[in-house]
């Protein structure tokens, strides 16, 4: 046996051996994780800090109504909603209007028509959302996402005090319809996971720092503190900044899985999900050597085994009998062993991330997509591409396809308006 193809059967054994601890973290997770449910509803803390809700919205005509809707259901005694429709295309505004004029008192709409300089589109929205929002704690949600609880405010409000946290992100339970996302969502999840851990998200003595931007909630004394929106201006993924600046200035950042309280469908089509994952592998990872290692590791964890498998049984097929078949055997063997506890491990996450243990089957060609998009996280870091999200395009720290009005001389960067109903 060559001195190469020992090497391959070692790194094998040792691809194996850090599977087989993947059975003992998702055991260990299972046993301490905290989830929220409105089954285990403490009510609204006493007092209840009045809540500003804050959605950014751009081309939403799908989403819009549902998520307004569900949020204006919720039970918290003191919170205010307030919706701004960022340049949106669509029927956003139309819809927005309709809503505005159904709850006139419970339901303030503003229209962002452009970008101000120097500003990413989602960043500039919620700046102007905060800069007339009333309350003491600020909650940043996203307008895919729909409340399925009428608690999930005062259940969120409730974990925030009980645990003395400045900054809580509650994760989402995500929907998946078609069969990319089934394919997709749960790999890109797994590696998210795997970089920013929730128990060390949570502890405060480490500096790993995470949050979803699906749903956030933090005071608004700890966002002025670290300099809300103005120093994210320019992050595609401004909720892992937000986390980061937090957890940096001293303090208390949680994240928590919840059970029933809200939902949301990340992505309905393969270019979403392709375009979407990396961008947040874009501006979650960030540099070269993080994406460059996650695509590695990926690749020796996931893909080898697959890889070494088929090489295996090939090479045996070649081969034929004799003692020339024999490190065939030897790797087709101990391929086959790692594939077994890959999909093992696969199978168990897949049921914990609620999906469907069937997907798991699929799980190679997921991790291989995943690698594909890592790869374009890297060219995008590399500055040879650029990132299209809702209609615009972002470069480096630039928008390369705004509108250019936004950025001349003398022109208003932001028109900023509340939605009545004579609104236009």
């Amino acid at each position: 046996m060559s001195g190469w193809f020992a090497v391959w059967l070692i790194v094998l054994v040792l691809v194996a051996l850090v599977w087989a601890t993947r059975h003992l973290e998702i055991s260990r997770a299972c046993r301490r994780q905290r989830v929220l449910s409105s089954r285990s509803y403490p009510g609204p803390p006493e007092p209840a800090p009045r809540i500003s809700v804050l959605v950014a919205a751009k081309d939403e005509e799908d989403n819009i109504e549902a998520c307004v809707r569900s949020f204006l259901e919720q039970d918290y005694p003191d919170y205010e909603l307030i919706v701004i429709d960022d340049r949106s295309a669509d029927r956003t505004p139309a819809v927005l209007r309709a809503l505005a004029a159904e709850f006139p008192d419970r339901l303030r709409v503003l229209r962002v028509d452009r970008l101000r300089p120097g500003w990413f589109g989602k960043n500039n929205a919620m700046r102007e959302g905060v800069s007339v929002a009333t309350g003491e704690w600020l909650c940043f949600a996203d307008a895919d996402c729909r409340q399925t609880s009428r608690r999930t405010l005062s259940m969120a409000m409730s974990e925030a005090v009980a645990s003395g946290s400045d900054f809580l992100s509650v994760l989402p339970v995500l929907e998946t319809h078609s069969f990319w996302e089934r394919l997709i969502q749960p790999v890109c999840a797994a590696v998210m996971i795997i970089w920013y851990r929730p128990e060390k998200v949570n502890d405060p003595d480490t500096s790993v720092a995470y949050a979803n931007g699906a749903f956030m909630l933090l005071s608004r004394r700890v966002y002025a503190a670290i300099g809300g929106h103005e120093r994210v201006r320019t992050e595609v993924n401004e909720d892992m900044h937000l986390a980061r600046l937090a957890k940096e200035g001293g303090h208390r950042l949680r994240v928590i899985q919840n059970d029933d309280l809200y939902r949301t469908r990340m992505y309905s089509s393969f270019g979403q999900t392709w375009r979407g994952w990396s961008r947040i592998f874009y501006g979650c990872l960030r540099t070269f050597r993080r994406l460059s290692l996650a695509m590695l590791l990926l690749t020796a964890f996931s893909l080898l085994p697959w890889i070494s498998l088929l090489a295996g049984l090939v090479g045996l097929a070649v081969a034929g009998g004799g003692g020339e078949a024999a490190p065939w055997h030897w790797l087709a063997g101990l391929a086959g062993v790692v594939v077994l506890l890959e999909q093992s491990v696969m199978l168990r996450f897949y049921r914990v991330a609620r999906s469907g243990r069937v997907w798991s089957l699929g799980y190679v060609v997921g991790a291989g997509l995943c690698c594909g998009m890592l790869f374009n996280a890297l060219l995008k870091r590399l500055g040879a591409t650029g990132t299209t999200w809702r209609g615009t395009t972002y470069r480096g720290d630039r928008v390369d396809g705004g509108d250019p009005a936004g950025a001349a001389g003398g022109v208003p960067a932001v028109q900023a308006e509340e939605v009545g109903l004579d609104a236009p």
